[in-house]
């Protein structure tokens, strides 16, 4: 029996109702039952990163999460020209641990600009040696414009676009799981 693709999404914004958690919901609903998608929404539950050998159950939880999934969809805003801290904290409890390392991930920056974070986030997931293929990555320019009032994304460009990238990082979870075996 053949396990479904799992995919862990995790969004940069903790703000409720925020675009992009309805970014992370048009690709859950894309995705749909072809296979298990979950949202970690904990990430601002993670402490302030450090490099000490404590062991930290809120920490040691997001990494194992990460470990197990087959690939990654992080959806991220743009705050002051740069990445939200909550998730440039996240990313960096991976650093010496390595659960990125390899992972396909998707990156889809939407913001009211949001070059400068997306830039950055693709700077940091080549850090980590994570598995970006190039049209895994997306960003989306002046994202409210491309909603409807109920906080949905309706633009049909722009779902397109989110369907492609979604199928660009299923693709790459198949060919690394055929790769290994």
């Amino acid at each position: 029996m053949n396990k479904k693709i799992s995919i862990v999404a995790i969004s940069g914004s903790i703000r409720p109702h925020s675009s992009n958690r309805a970014v992370i919901d048009a690709v859950g609903a894309y995705l749909g039952d072809r296979v298990a998608f979950t949202v970690y929404e904990r990430i601002d539950k993670l402490p302030f990163f450090n490099d000490s050998k404590e062991d930290i159950p809120e920490v040691t939880n997001f990494r194992d999460i990460l470990k197990w999934a087959d690939g990654i969809l992080l959806c991220s805003p743009e705050y002051a020209f740069g990445v939200p801290g909550v998730l440039k904290n996240a990313l960096e409890w991976t650093v010496a641990t390595g659960e990125l390392v390899y992972k396909p991930v998707a990156l889809i920056t939407a913001a009211t600009g949001g070059d400068k974070a997306h830039a950055s986030l693709l700077l940091t997931l080549t850090a980590l040696s994570s598995n970006v293929a190039e049209d895994a990555a997306l960003l989306i320019s002046f994202i409210r414009s491309k909603m409807n009032a109920d906080g949905v994304v309706t633009d049909e460009a722009t779902l397109q676009a989110i369907n492609s990238v979604a199928d660009a990082l299923l693709r790459v979870v198949t060919e690394q799981k055929t790769d290994n075996g």
